[in-house]
C-alpha cells in the first residue's frame, strides 16, 4: 500500500480471555500465535502498528511482537483503543482498529476499508450477511435481511476517531462511537473466514479455513 496517506493500525489484544478460559491472543493457530498473525497482516498493509496488551505483558510482548509500539490496555475495550491511539503518531491520516482475535483478516479487507476512508468517508467497516435465524428475546423472528454482522479491521479518518474517543465513552466497536458523534460509517464486504476467536471451537474453525 502507498505510504500516502499515512495509515496506522491499533491491534487490540488486551483481553483476559474470560469467556475463552485463557488469554486467547497468545494461543497458537497453525504454528503461529493468534496475535502474531493479526499483527503480521496489519504490518503488510499499514505504515505502523500499535498493539495493546494486558498491562503485565507489555515488557515481554514489546520484545516479542513485530510492532512499532506495545502499550497497556485499559479497563474496557474502548479504553484500550484510546491507549493505543495515544501511541499513534499525530500525523497519521487514517487509523484502523483491529481485534487481535480475528487472525484471519486479509490484506484485501484492510485495503477496502482504507480506500473508502481515503475517498472521503468518515469511517468504513467490513460486514457479512447474517445467515442464522435470529429470534428476538421479546418473541418473534427478526428479518435477517435487515441485519449484517460487523467485523474488523475498521478504518477511520484519524482526527474523527480521536474526537469520537475524546469523551471516554464506551462502546462495543469504534464505528458506534464515530456514528454517535454524528458521522456516517460506510460498509464494505467482509469475509466469512474473518471469524472472531471467542470459544475453543473457533480455533478449530480457523484452522479449517487456513487449510482450504
Amino acid at each position: 500500500m502507498a505510504t500516502d496517506p499515512s495509515v496506522w493500525t491499533v491491534v487490540v489484544a488486551a483481553g483476559s480471555g474470560t469467556r475463552f478460559g485463557a488469554a486467547k491472543q497468545y494461543l497458537e493457530l497453525a504454528g503461529s500465535r493468534i496475535v502474531d498473525r493479526s499483527v503480521a497482516v496489519a504490518a503488510q498493509v499499514c505504515d505502523g502498528v500499535v498493539v495493546v496488551v494486558p498491562a503485565g505483558d507489555v515488557e515481554t510482548e514489546s520484545a516479542r511482537l513485530a510492532a512499532d509500539s506495545v502499550v497497556a490496555g485499559g479497563a474496557s475495550r474502548a479504553a484500550s483503543v484510546r491507549n493505543g491511539l495515544a501511541a499513534v503518531p499525530h500525523d497519521a491520516d487514517i487509523i484502523c482498529v483491529h481485534d487481535a482475535a480475528r487472525p484471519l483478516a486479509s490484506p484485501d479487507i484492510y485495503e477496502r476499508v482504507v480506500q473508502e476512508v481515503h475517498s472521503g468517508a468518515a469511517g468504513a467497516v467490513p460486514v457479512v450477511p447474517v445467515t442464522d435465524t435470529i429470534r428476538s428475546v421479546d418473541g418473534g423472528v427478526v428479518d435477517r435481511s435487515t441485519l449484517q454482522a460487523v467485523q474488523t479491521p475498521q478504518a477511520f479518518q484519524a482526527e474523527l476517531l480521536r474526537m469520537a474517543h475524546a469523551d471516554a465513552a464506551d462502546a462495543t466497536d469504534d464505528a458506534s462511537l464515530v456514528e454517535a458523534a454524528g458521522y456516517a460509517v460506510v460498509a464494505v464486504d467482509g469475509h466469512p473466514r474473518n471469524i472472531k476467536i471467542t470459544h475453543p471451537d473457533d480455533l478449530a474453525a480457523a484452522e479449517a479455513w487456513l487449510a482450504t
